[in-house]
Parts: structure tokens; C-alpha cells; sequence
């Protein structure tokens, strides 16, 4: 089975960027879909972006389009999510996981990663 370990996250000022990395182990990753989703305390976990892996498609939440950007390497078996201008509303726990297709449903993902906190100060 897949796993998917995130990292990058970490503390930044408003305006500030990060890139978040999503790095699936154990074998190659295989699904459709790489989404990412976000969670900060005390709300429900919400979609950020997704990429079909093969095709490169993508998709992003409204709240992010325009400042995130996805991108992936087929040979490290690793996607990232540039996330530029970023914002206190932006502080959350950010998720990586896999989908058979491309999605916003947060049902439609499995092989979720352990998240990465991303922390914007104003």
C-alpha cells in the first residue's frame, strides 16, 4: 500500500510563501488523483487542490486559486503545492491523499498522510 508523507509546512508571515511536498512510499503511486485538504481547528476539513497524476490536470478550491499552484515528479513519486501570498485564513493542517478520480470530496480520498501544519502570522 501507498503511503503518503507530507512536509514543508512551518511558520511564515502573511504574504509569505511555502511549498509543501507529498511524498508516496512503499511503491509507486499508482492512482488517479493527488488532492490536498486543509483543516484548521475547530472546522471541517475542506478541499485545496487536486492534480490527475498521469495528465496533470488540476483543480483548485476558489479560496486558493491564484496563489496555489500544483505540481508534481513522476520520477520522485512526489507532488507539491506552491502556496504564495499566503494568508492567516490559510493557517491550517494540510493533508495529502490519493483518489481514483478527480475530486473535491473529501470520500472520495484514502491513503490520507499525517498532515503538515502551515502556520500564518498577520
Amino acid at each position: 500500500q501507498v503511503q503518503l508523507v507530507e512536509s514543508g509546512g512551518g511558520l511564515v508571515q502573511a504574504g509569505g510563501s511555502l511549498r509543501l511536498s507529498c511524498a508516496a512510499s512503499g511503491r509507486t503511486f499508482n492512482s488517479d488523483t493527488m488532492g490536498w485538504f486543509r483543516q484548521a481547528p475547530g472546522k471541517e476539513r475542506e478541499f485545496v487542490a487536486a492534480v490527475r497524476w498521469n495528465g496533470g490536470n488540476t483543480y483548485y478550491a476558489g479560496s486558493v486559486q491564484g496563489r496555489f499552484t500544483l505540481s508534481r515528479d513522476n520520477a520522485k513519486n512526489t507532488g507539491y503545492l506552491q502556496m504564495n501570498s499566503l494568508k492567516p485564513d490559510d493557517t491550517a493542517v494540510y493533508y495529502c491523499a490519493a483518489a481514483d478520480r478527480l475530486s473535491v470530496r473529501l470520500y472520495d480520498y484514502y491513503n490520507w498522510g499525517q498532515g503538515t501544519q502551515v502556520t500564518v502570522s498577520s
